[in-house]
């Protein structure tokens, strides 16, 4: 079998995604017929239907929705190399840290103050996002490195350093009178009729089922927290975007989060190797690191988890 191009895949994912030829055919840029054309060599090359049209449009096949979701994973990948290839050519360059906006604020100034003292460490420039997005800007190659948070980040395929263990707060309504209580239960947060918990989108972008209004962004949450429509259960330390109109209360019982330094395999760059050592040092029991830029798995190196 010919090996598949990407403009093949690029081609079928806007047939796929539009589930409309002449849509498809606009968001790139090109003819209607030579898409068709395209779509039905490599459905030809491939041995399977890939899409069942009508004069309505095209609905995927079970093979078709295969093949989408490989090829947008196989796009990415290739988007990824590009990236990381450009970025390897420049010497100069900083390290791109992404972390969720506001969380592990503390940790986060730490960690940039001991890189800075490290001597010819590469810079650091810290990229901002929303909940759940690191994992994504890392497998896209927009970011060399993240802090991240188990078990709430897809942490899957990535070598990771743990910094720091914590508790997790309720952020509730300074004028709900779950604000005067000293602690809380996850059953008490749970089940509360005119506060439900805020719904954040999966990874597919749908939202699970419940009261809560749908949220997908901090400021959003932050603003709805304010005006008594929500709350939420987080790790201590993201308190740092808490508003005045917002009271943080003890959970007692939700699970322990672990900020950890994650990063893709085989990126283990000199630079990169110079910030783990530098987060390393601020773990919650410290060990003595080596004068050297590690390798994952040589002696000395910081334990890397994967």
């Amino acid at each position: 079998m010919d090996d598949v191009e990407t403009r093949e895949l690029r081609y079928f994912v806007a047939v796929a995604e539009e589930l409309h030829f002449g849509r498809a055919a606009a968001r790139l840029g090109i003819a209607q017929p030579p898409l068709s054309r395209a779509i039905h060599r490599l459905e030809r090359r491939l041995g399977v239907r890939l899409l069942d049209r009508d004069r309505r449009g095209a609905v995927l096949t079970a093979a078709g929705e295969v093949l989408l979701r490989e090829a947008r994973a196989a796009l990415d990948a290739v988007a990824a190399a590009v990236r990381r290839t450009r970025r390897a050519g420049n010497p100069d360059r900083p390290l791109v840290l992404v972390t969720k906006a506001g969380a592990s604020h503390e940790l986060l100034r730490r960690l940039l103050d001991a890189q800075a003292g490290e001597p010819g460490a590469a810079p650091v420039e810290v990229l901002l996002c929303e909940v759940g997005e690191q994992a994504h800007r890392l497998r896209d190659g927009q970011a060399d490195v993240a802090l991240m948070h188990r078990p709430y980040d897809d942490l899957a395929g990535f070598d990771t350093v743990d910094l720091h263990v914590e508790s997790q707060v309720a952020i509730v309504p300074a004028a709900h009178p779950l604000a005067a209580h000293d602690r809380l239960t996850l059953a008490e947060v749970s089940h509360v009729p005119d506060l439900p918990i805020a719904r954040w989108p999966r990874l597919d972008g749908t939202y699970p089922e419940g009261p809560g209004p749908e949220v997908r962004t901090q400021s959003q949450l932050a603003q709805l927290v304010a005006l008594g429509k929500t709350l939420l259960v987080i790790p201590a330390s993201s308190r740092a975007w808490q508003w005045p109109e917002h009271v943080a209360v003890p959970v007692v019982d939700a699970p322990e989060v672990t900020t950890v330094l994650a990063w893709p395999p085989g990126g283990y760059s000199p630079a990169l190797a110079s910030l783990v050592r530098s987060a390393a040092g601020l773990r919650d029991t410290p060990r003595p690191l080596p004068a050297e830029d590690p390798r994952p798995g040589s002696p000395g190196a910081p334990a890397v988890s994967r």
